[in-house]
């Protein structure tokens, strides 16, 4: 089929959530660039929004898919499961948490966190369900997930919201002092706000939560769904510098290397509050799943964390270099390793500039108000990079 058929069968028959959408259809990928039905090339700095961390064609991963399929894909929760007792063995070990619970998408993982963080606070005698998150957040399409979503844009059509949420923004260590009490639940946060316009948290922020959180009995979930699986240099973005002491974390996206699946590890403590019957998924955790994420997980080792890192200081060394040669155009540089967001000035515009790139065979993102977001596949290269802010340069001037 070409585009034009497709087109018009999705605007017939698909639900209007996603409005006009870009006017591509991809049918392969090799590496870290993609082809459309007209054969032209595309080089990725999406990965699907965050997802294929490994890029398109992967050897090893189609043969661990393919002999996993021609297997089993499918048995559900009922009965013990290879693959999936192996992939929660080597993330408790990676995560330094104790217990993982296996769901289909990174909503499905935050919406288990909510979930658990609520039985827990029930099985201490709490009445009510009070949960701190920032404003700017994202955390989900789920009812539960978008109310901790710091975001009115997504509470008004669906209120009233699930459970009590109090939002803060980021890095107000005020607020945040007012906002966690005894009656606090559980506080959740992004350590680098994604979708918000890749923000990270400052440390002594995060040590604060951390400091409330212990003094008030209350939870840490750390949403790990974009900053996860190694996106940052280290396998979770709680593992930078000095380290964050969550109690749940979430993650999805990259953990299937393209394949659905969440996670939602948390520590013995935490965990133990769910009882059999409290929480479950047919899909969640299915053979399939679980097999093309345990090869993903295996990937994403100490060589690999290293070129993410050297690659991120190189990508954001030359993305504030551009920020330096055209202030006029760029207004900041923000991220860390390969989640990296060019936030522009209000002279351009961020949607529009994508569509200019991806006419010219490049394809980013925008998150925020007006941030072009790159969270590339990791085997992308330095003269890929280059190749890309050359073509800024020519948009920006």
């Amino acid at each position: 089929m070409d585009l034009k058929q497709i087109k018009q069968l999705d605007q017939q028959y698909y639900m209007p959530v996603f409005g006009e959408r870009l006017p591509v259809c991809f049918t392969h990928g090799e590496g870290a660039t993609l082809f459309d039905t007209d054969g032209k090339k595309y080089t990725d700095f999406l990965a699907g929004i965050a997802v294929n961390a490994l890029g398109y064609s992967d050897e090893g991963f189609i043969k661990t898919v393919q002999a996993q399929a021609a297997q089993l894909i499918h048995t559900s929760n009922y009965f013990y499961n290879e693959p999936q007792a192996l992939l929660a063995e080597a993330l408790c070990k990676k995560s330094g948490m104790d217990r993982v619970f296996f769901a289909n998408s990174g909503a499905e993982a935050n919406e288990c966190a909510i979930k658990l963080a609520k039985m827990r606070a029930y099985k201490k005698g709490m009445k009510t369900a009070n949960f701190v998150a920032l404003k700017n957040s994202f955390h989900g399409r789920t009812l539960a997930t978008l109310s901790a979503t710091g975001q009115d844009k997504f509470h008004q059509p669906f209120e009233p919201c699930t459970y009590n949420w109090t939002y803060v923004a980021a890095n107000d260590q005020s607020g945040m002092k007012d906002a966690i009490n005894a009656d606090t639940c559980a506080v959740m946060i992004e350590l680098i706000q994604g979708e918000g316009g890749v923000h990270p948290l400052d440390a002594e922020f995060i040590d604060l939560i951390e400091d409330l959180c212990n003094k008030n009995d209350a939870l840490l979930i750390v949403d790990e769904i974009q900053t996860g699986m190694g996106r940052t240099g280290k396998f979770l973005g709680c593992q930078q510098a000095e380290g964050v002491h969550a109690d749940i974390i979430t993650m999805a996206k990259a953990l299937g290397g393209g394949i659905p699946i969440g996670a939602c590890l948390a520590k013995e403590k935490v965990a133990s509050a769910f009882s059999p019957g409290d929480h479950g998924s047919t899909f969640g955790g299915g053979q399939l799943a679980c097999a093309a994420a345990l090869y993903t997980v295996k990937r994403i080792d100490d060589k690999m964390l290293y070129h993410i890192t050297d690659l991120g200081n190189y990508f954001k060394t030359v993305l504030v270099a551009l920020k330096d040669r055209l202030p006029h155009a760029v207004a900041d540089v923000r991220g860390l390793g390969l989640m990296l967001g060019l936030e522009l000035t209000e002279s351009f515009s961020a949607t529009k500039i994508r569509s200019t790139l991806l006419e010219e065979g490049f394809i980013v993102g925008t998150a925020g108000a007006n941030t072009l977001r790159f969270v590339p596949p990791y085997i992308i290269t330095k003269p890929d990079i280059d190749e890309l802010v050359f073509a800024l340069v020519k948009l920006l001037q």
